[in-house]
């Protein structure tokens, strides 16, 4: 295929899929379909992804799965709500199936269990039977004939195997008893194995329909917070209530109090206090005001606001969570791809096997050879499951993943998760990671009743644009004060800003070499603090007169809350943890000192942290990174898992396969957990669907008989069956459960 065609991707719902089987086939079907460079089945939301040259017709698609009994639901908009509803649909129709079988089961078992002599037991049995097998069970032949027209074999072949044969069995038994005994033997029927097979097979695949709805309730949680439709202004001032897709860039929209922000914009009018959790993860409230930015699927909890949408329903922040969280899920950890090679030669086997079974009770199985082998060729045929071995994997990773979207961790594909625990050493970005990388006032001395006049000092740095200028500013009017009129302000370079006093005199704030050029003499108090907090990497600003110095202020980027035991969290996993920075020495000391860390690195370039990350795996370890996504770029993307801290609106989401949307460390510790909770679902999920295979199978060929005369009766096989798939959703939705 020529590689510089240009390609689409996109995904859409099948419709009809049973089994992991299914789901292979439908790749299969696809990806041996003209145009289709690959296709990819998300077998638990019913969903495939297919990359396609551009200009191919996406028909051929639907008309390729209908030849082998599936469909194709070609309109992607809306899909998320046809998901939720075609999830819903089939359950419901699952359910109904289920119910109607077992209302017709039942008296077929009763007649075999407790009137297995009654002459006309047989012929009401098959009578009952019917429906059963070719209405409420009709599904499984249709499936199974189509697939087989083309060659393929799924969960519906073993099932429609397996009744049919004990149904068509049972009926030459019924009307033709004589060809049995006049041989000497008795004729069985197996009418109650069939109906029963079909009703716990569907009772199965009800329940685990149900138990797969809850693996995306994470997922649909998120797609709650999207509003459907919004208050919209037009221009004479009048409000219209519209759809959201119906709002475009620099419309104006009104979100009323305790409504969820709709979309991405800007307040125009108004002020309140927005809660933001769903995004930062922090609990308090944030106050915005005017110019403010506020983001869709958060909270407005008081006031009334008019904003300016600045980016469409499709373009927020939140629909770029969703969509991530979605690819993700639809994503394969590399031991899935092991997986579906198994699953697709899965069902091939177990009919040899069932053949094999057939001859070999032919061959040695005495005067009943017959009825035994077909006994136990139906029983091997049931058994088998290769549902249990293709949901073990994507179940466990779709609430892995849903878990982390509810606490703050957007994960970008199962192949982070499945690296997540074997990393054994942790690079931490200091700014913006462990520090805030946002300049706060740490401590503030007045002398010489320089307290009386910091309306002077409010005034100089409300007229700076230095960022140091800003904490100072904001520190000032948290304590209240009033900036005071001063004139002719001036930036004196690389030193401090000055302004004069009408009153006399002059008013200054700048740096130690400042002060000494004005002639103030510093004392060794002053200079021994200085020094004291420059080696913990602050900034110490004086705030002085022509009279004496009238504060010192120490000015630093504090600390993350958490960060400490973010710290010890991970130490306590095993993690060897380094600290990376562009400080001098002295300051990336104090701070690995202060963290409990003994690994640093000091005055590193941005350009060279990916270089630190090569030289760490060149020693054999696995290696993650944590930084903010911009100017950790190459760090990030040297790294064998990459992690952003997230910033509310500013998500790195592009730069690393995980995101934290929380500023707290901790998330760190709690997404290794949670991948080290996911990769052990799975390992478990695998265990018991082989371990499964690897007794039912031969239990039902009759391994036994020859040692205790035990014969697996076919519909407890059935029920086994449908029990492996079951409790492998189960399993997984453990994990819901488990304490991060």
């Amino acid at each position: 295929m020529d590689s510089t065609n240009t390609i689409d991707k996109e995904t859409f719902l099948v419709q009809g899929m049973s089994c992991a089987a299914c789901a292979t086939s439908v790749e299969s079907m696809l990806n041996h379909t003209e145009g289709v460079q690959e296709a990819e089945v998300n077998f638990p939301n019913h969903q495939v992804t297919i990359t396609y040259q551009q200009g191919t017709n996406r028909q051929s698609f639907k008309e390729a799965l209908q030849s082998i009994g599936y469909d194709l639901d070609l309109e992607t908009e809306q899909k998320k709500q046809k998901a939720r509803k075609q999830r819903q649909e089939q359950y419901e129709k699952l359910k109904k199936q289920t119910i109607w079988s077992a209302l017709f089961a039942i008296p077929v078992f009763a007649i075999a269990m407790f009137f297995g002599s009654w002459q006309w037991g047989p012929y009401i049995s098959g009578f009952l039977s019917l429906p059963v097998l070719f209405i409420w069970g009709a599904h499984f032949y249709t499936n199974a004939w189509k697939q087989a027209r083309h060659g393929l074999a799924t969960m519906d072949t073993l099932v429609a195997l397996s009744t049919g044969i004990a149904f068509l069995f049972s009926l030459f038994n019924t009307f033709y008893p004589e060809f049995w005994t006049s041989k000497g033997l008795e004729a069985h029927v197996y009418f109650e194995a069939a109906v029963v097979i079909i009703t716990f097979v569907s009772l199965g695949k009800t329940l685990e329909e149900r138990a797969k709805s809850s693996t995306s309730q994470a997922l649909e949680q998120l797609m709650d917070l999207q509003a459907k439709q919004v208050l919209m202004l037009d221009a004479d001032g009048s409000e219209s209530l519209v759809d959201l897709e119906k709002v475009g860039l620099g419309d104006q929209i009104r979100v009323k109090p305790g409504e969820s922000i709709p979309v991405d914009g800007e307040i125009i009018e108004g002020q309140s206090s927005i809660d933001e959790s769903m995004l930062s993860g922090e609990s308090l409230a944030i106050q915005k005001s005017k110019g403010d930015a506020v983001y869709a699927g958060t909270l407005n909890q008081k006031g009334s606001l008019i904003l300016k949408v600045t980016k469409q329903s499709k373009d927020t922040v939140l629909a770029q969570i969703i969509r991530l969280v979605e690819e993700a899920q639809g994503s394969k950890a590399p031991i899935q791809n092991l997986v579906n090679k198994i699953a697709g030669i899965f069902v091939p086997a177990v009919l040899g096997i069932a053949l094999l079974t057939f001859a070999v009770w032919m061959i040695a199985g005495g005067e009943e050879a017959f009825a035994h082998a077909i006994y136990t060729a139906i029983a091997v045929l049931v058994i088998a499951c290769p549902c249990a071995l293709g949901l073990a994997t994507p179940t466990a990773i779709m609430v892995g993943i849903g878990k982390g979207a509810a606490n703050n961790i957007l994960i970008r594909d199962a192949e982070s998760i499945e690296l997540a625990p074997k990393v054994n050493t942790l690079v931490l970005d200091k700014t913006g990671t462990l520090s805030q990388a946002k300049a706060q006032v740490l401590q503030m001395e007045w002398f010489n009743r320089g307290r009386e006049k910091a309306s002077a000092l409010l005034a100089l740095q409300e007229q700076s644009q230095h960022p140091l200028a800003t904490a100072i500013v904001r520190y000032l009017k948290e304590a209240e004060f009033k900036s005071k009129k001063l004139q002719n302000f001036e930036i004196i370079e690389a030193r401090g800003v000055k302004m004069t006093n009408p009153y006399g005199g002059y008013f200054a704030s700048g740096n130690e070499r400042f002060v000494e050029e004005s002639g103030l003499p510093l004392t060794e108090s002053h200079q021994a603090k200085a020094k004291e907090w420059q080696n913990k990497g602050a900034t110490v600003i004086y705030f002085f007169n022509q009279d004496g110095i009238l504060a010192q202020l120490i000015i630093g980027d504090p600390l993350k809350k958490g960060s400490k035991s973010a710290v010890t969290e991970l130490q306590n996993l095993g993690i060897e943890l380094m600290i990376l920075s562009g400080d001098k020495n002295e300051t990336t000391a104090y701070w690995a000192k202060e963290l409990g860390v003994e690994n640093f690195r000091a005055e590193v370039l941005p350009q060279d942290k990916g270089a630190v990350v090569r030289e760490l795996q060149e020693q054999g370890k696995v290696v993650a990174m944590v930084g903010d996504g911009i100017n950790d770029s190459e760090a990030l993307a040297q790294a064998d898992l990459s992690i952003a801290m997230g910033h509310g609106s500013d998500i790195a989401i592009e730069a690393a396969k995980m995101t934290l949307m929380t500023s707290d460390l901790r998330s760190i510790p709690k997404a290794i957990r949670l991948s080290k909770f996911t990769v052990q679902g799975i390992r478990q999920n695998l265990f018991w669907a082989f371990i499964y295979n690897l007794i039912g199978i031969p239990l039902a060929a009759g391994i036994l008989y020859p040692v205790n005369g035990f014969l697996l009766d076919p519909m407890i096989a059935g029920a086994a069956m449908a029990f492996s798939s079951v409790s492998v959703v189960l399993n997984s939705l453990r994990l819901r459960g488990k304490e991060l």
